[in-house]
């Protein structure tokens, strides 16, 4: 999905900035990934998008898909994707990075999974998750970029922009009537 990506804002950013660049290329390579990734990467056998093309590993990062623009919320194997990383990948009401979860919840993860809750019209599971978030800040107010969640504190990095801007992100996503989240997702 990243190749994707780098694609379909690299086409964009010709498009808005009058940048030159072999467009057409672009336009054909994105498809051609887009095709992959959902014919390979999806197992539904799983019920879900994976890590890796016949992987049954789940991974957090797949919560990005409706966000970035590659399928939309109501897709069903984007749904499915995520009602599967909110069974396999929660814990204590935090989203682990992957399977292996031998570090603690990536918080960001959990804000994406939030963003994902407010595109699904699942808005009071979205607040109830941003308000178990909240509850991890320092006294000042601070994240970290990980929760031990067996340890009961932060870990990683601290503090973590990464946190902070996706804490920001999932607040405008809720509050503001031209949320860009949904506006991508059209």
């Amino acid at each position: 999905m990243t190749v994707w990506v780098a694609f379909d804002r690299a086409i964009r950013s010709a498009k808005r900035f009058g940048l030159e660049g072999p467009v057409d290329h672009w336009h054909a390579m994105q498809k051609r990934v887009k095709d992959e990734v959902c014919r390979k990467g999806y197992q539904s056998s799983v019920g879900a998008f994976t890590q890796s093309y016949g992987s049954r590993k789940l991974d957090a990062s797949l919560l990005l898909i409706p966000q970035v623009g590659f399928l939309p919320v109501t897709d069903e194997r984007v749904r499915s994707t995520v009602e599967a990383i909110e069974r396999r990948l929660m814990q204590d009401g935090l989203v682990m990075r992957d399977e292996e979860a031998g570090e603690g919840a990536f918080l960001a993860c959990s804000f994406w999974l939030a963003d994902d809750l407010i595109l699904l019209d699942r808005r009071d599971d979205a607040i109830e998750l941003l308000e178990r978030l909240l509850s991890l800040r320092n006294d000042v107010g601070l994240l970290a970029e990980e929760y031990d969640v067996r340890a009961g504190r932060s870990a990683g990095n601290f503090p973590q922009a990464f946190s902070h801007v996706a804490l920001v992100n999932t607040v405008h996503n809720l509050t503001n009537a031209d949320k860009p989240l949904e506006q991508r997702t059209r």
